[in-house]
């Protein structure tokens, strides 16, 4: 189990374990005589090509998504929802890794899941998903972003700005940190870049910062069949701390589901199949906290699915499926650990980056050695009968020193108490989001 977990958040990017699905599969159902009609939600991909070494990148920066959503779950004793974007951290990260050397830049990579990549294959990796991934699927809208924005009484080096410009599409702007437009400018930049999601990021500029180091992505697909509004009612959600009342979507689907003593889950894919949200389901008698801790122990992907018994994805059941439409909205700032995603980094072991005395950041800025001064990302999802819709920004403040008819077997998958989510791209094995849904 341990070694196969992660893969329930891949879809199986063979097409033997797929069958085909198009928008008029939804509408061009079976007559199935008396028995209920039956929606497939099962496709065929285009996978992206990555080397064998950026497949071994996915997998270990997956366990990096996976850490994180365990690390924020600990600190995070509200019990509310939360969304966010450890790929997003990753392209913050990765731009400072550029500049970064010694044990800095060997800290950064390594809880990144980059190990001994080096700086070069870090970005050679990066480069391929800014490049690969909006190009996957043209029924999905993918966007991602970097920024660079510079003090303008400070001077990038030439090769940093060759770097980010060649692997992270991030072209610098030199801007008057004393300015009251300038911060204008940045939340602009972040409200465009997420179609108004994330309206802002910074509630303020500081003047003698160096520079800030910006990561956007937008996410917006349509489920390959959508829910009828009109099945759509309120329904009691049971949460940890009691019920409430939500709107639970309801349609009956031909998806992947998996059944195992501690949880169950589904597979509901956007657009033509290769994008996908994974929802796991704790079992009864098992907490959402239990899951996480399971979740967090995976460490291989198998885009084939998962390859021990008991854990495998069956890829035709036949699933009465009910999921709330909901909306979430998280901000690390909000966490209760010290210093917000800086804290959180810091328990994850990135400790010299954030270090005034230690860290070793050179290759930025002109006759500078930089550390971060403080880090945060604001996400939102949006999960409706369409589909769903999801942003996220990061921000770093540089200062001195991510198949025909026939008889199926049958599950009922109920969202209908405290569940975790994940949406990635299944040829690559990216994770982009992930999140826990309370109810709360």
């Amino acid at each position: 189990m341990k070694k196969s977990l992660l893969s329930a958040f891949i879809l199986m990017a063979t097409s033997s374990f797929m069958l085909s699905c198009s928008s008029s599969s939804a509408t061009e159902e079976e007559d199935l005589g008396e028995s209920k009609k039956i929606v497939y939600m099962l496709s065929e991909p285009q996978p992206i090509q990555m080397t064998a070494e950026q497949k071994v990148f996915a997998n270990d920066n997956n366990q990096f998504t996976l850490n994180f959503l365990k690390t924020v779950n600990e600190v995070d004793q509200s019990g509310k929802s939360f969304i966010y974007s450890p790929l997003s951290i990753t392209y913050v990260l990765g731009m400072v890794n550029d500049a970064a050397t010694g044990y800095t830049e060997k800290e950064l990579e390594q809880t990144l899941g980059f190990h001994k990549g080096g700086i070069k294959a870090v970005n050679d990796y990066c480069k391929k998903l800014i490049e690969g991934l909006p190009k996957v699927d043209n029924k999905v809208t993918l966007d991602i972003a970097n920024a660079i924005f510079l003090n303008k009484d400070y001077t990038l080096k030439q090769q940093f700005q060759q770097d980010m410009q060649n692997y992270y599409n991030a072209k610098a702007e030199a801007l008057d940190f004393s300015s009251p437009q300038t911060l204008e400018h940045i939340n602009g930049w972040c409200n465009d870049k997420t179609k108004g999601m994330i309206p802002k990021i910074l509630d303020e500029v500081n003047p003698y910062m160096v520079s800030y180091l910006l990561n956007a992505i937008y996410f917006k697909a349509d489920w390959a069949s959508k829910f009828d509004p009109k099945n759509t009612k309120e329904e009691t959600f049971t949460t940890e701390k009691g019920s409430t009342t939500l709107p639970m979507m309801h349609q009956n689907v031909l998806i992947s589901y998996l059944k195992t003593n501690t949880y169950s889950a589904v597979i509901l894919p956007y657009g033509s199949g290769l994008w996908n949200m994974t929802v796991l389901l704790p079992e009864e008698g098992a907490t959402i906290d239990d899951l996480i801790k399971l979740v967090a122990q995976s460490s291989v992907v198998n885009n084939r699915g998962w390859c021990e018994t008991g854990g495998n994805f069956y890829q035709g059941y036949e699933v009465d499926l009910k999921l709330p439409r909901f909306e979430t909205a998280s901000d690390t700032d909000e966490l209760d650990v010290k210093n917000g995603l800086v804290g959180l980094m810091q328990k994850m072991g990135i400790k010299l980056a954030f270090d005034s005395d230690f860290a070793e950041i050179p290759n930025m800025c002109e006759d500078r050695n930089l550390y971060i001064s403080m880090m945060r990302q604001k996400a939102k999802i949006k999960v409706n009968e369409e589909g769903s819709e999801a942003a996220a920004v990061t921000v770093a403040g540089m200062d001195l020193s991510t198949v025909g008819p026939q008889e199926y077997p049958k599950a009922t998958f109920h969202a209908n108490r405290p569940f975790v989510y994940v949406i990635s791209e299944a040829s690559s094995g990216v994770i982009l989001f992930v999140g826990k849904f309370t109810g709360i």
